[in-house]
């Protein structure tokens, strides 16, 4: 008979982030680490701090029973896990946390857990990475100055392009700019950077799909500039020829159209993907539509990164209501593409 043991060993290993100790990745983190199914898919390692999990666990009314591993035995012990565990950093005060504050010493804890797995990623520890949410108020307070867990990871893995994608079976969307405001957008809008952004996606579901993906591009301005009426002609400039270049490059692409109807149920039975210019141009339909399913991924990686499509949920911290689903599906999402050809979306 084939022991558990022997069957992990075969199992991708996934290095999940608490996120901030004072919001719902600890509680996340604990349904992730008893959830069966999970563990016949993957290994999750959860970089974090047992003695906050078993606080937490005491406060919802859960059990904390996952292995623990020490910080220092990690190199040594990292390819022969084989079952659900969690690496202790000891790094947060168990004790004086308080569920739905922000605070520099949960900003500098979520950090550090990201950094470890960054570098266990890049060195081979693990196969891939799923990232529970920060707080950018308490990440800031703590000295990082970075918008998000996407540039933090493209600075440490030293990549020359990426990008964020939201994932879904309802719904799919990457992003040509993401945390900057409005007024930035038109400027930091090139064809070369939505051609990249066009390949990246394309890569990246054909991975996910296991064939030719259908894109569609988003204009900028409303009624996609209705010919230059509306903005500086940017969908003529900039986006159309992008949209040109990548056809030339054989992706199947249309575009750019008006951002009003680039969800509507036939587009979305229509295409895999749609490109979006900014923020909140693709995040608000994700968010309405998959909540609770989406996943973020960071496209251009060396190391597969997924994670939550949330953030730290302060005002329901440490209640045991908060929704595991999106974490659920980052680290499925993660498990999947670390079971195709990585080399195929950088």
């Amino acid at each position: 008979m084939t022991s558990e043991k022997q069957r992990g060993s075969t199992l991708p290993r996934i290095a999940v982030t608490m996120g901030d100790p004072a919001g719902v990745g600890p509680e996340l983190c604990l349904r992730l680490l008893a959830d069966a199914d999970i563990a016949r898919e993957c290994i999750p390692v959860v970089f974090g701090d047992a003695a906050l999990l078993r606080r937490v666990a005491g406060k919802i009314g859960g059990q904390f029973a996952a292995p623990t591993i020490a910080l220092h035995e990690w190199p040594a012990a990292a390819r022969g896990v084989a079952v659900p565990s969690v690496l202790d950093f000891q790094n947060a005060d168990a004790a004086g946390v308080q569920p739905g504050k922000v605070s520099a010493a949960c900003g500098q804890a979520a950090f550090r857990y990201v950094v470890a797995a960054i570098d266990a990623g890049l060195r081979g520890e693990v196969d891939a990475v799923s990232t529970g949410p920060l707080n950018k108020e308490a990440l800031h307070a703590a000295g990082h100055k970075y918008p998000g867990h996407t540039e933090i990871f493209a600075e440490r893995m030293g990549v020359a392009r990426s990008c964020m994608m939201q994932y879904s079976e309802e719904i799919t969307c990457s992003f040509v700019t993401t945390h900057v405001g409005y007024a930035e957008v038109p400027a930091l809008l090139t064809q070369e950077r939505i051609l990249e952004v066009i390949d990246l996606t394309a890569a990246a579901l054909r991975r996910i799909r296991g064939r030719e993906p259908r894109l569609l591009v988003c204009g900028l301005n409303p009624h996609a500039g209705e010919g230059g009426l509306f903005g500086g002609r940017e969908e003529e400039r900039i986006i159309a020829p992008a949209i040109e270049a990548a056809r030339a490059r054989g992706c199947e692409v249309t575009g750019p159209v008006p951002p009003d109807t680039a969800f509507t149920p036939a587009r979305r039975r229509e295409f895999d993907a749609v490109v979006c210019m900014y923020h909140d141009q693709g995040h608000i339909p994700v968010k309405m539509i998959a909540f609770d399913s989406a996943v973020n991924t960071t496209l251009g990686l060396p190391v597969t990164r997924t994670s939550v499509d949330h953030g730290t949920a302060f005002d329901i911290a440490w209640r045991g209501i908060a929704s595991p689903g999106s974490l659920f599906s980052a680290v499925r999402l993660a498990a999947r593409l670390c079971r195709t050809d990585p080399r195929a979306a950088r």
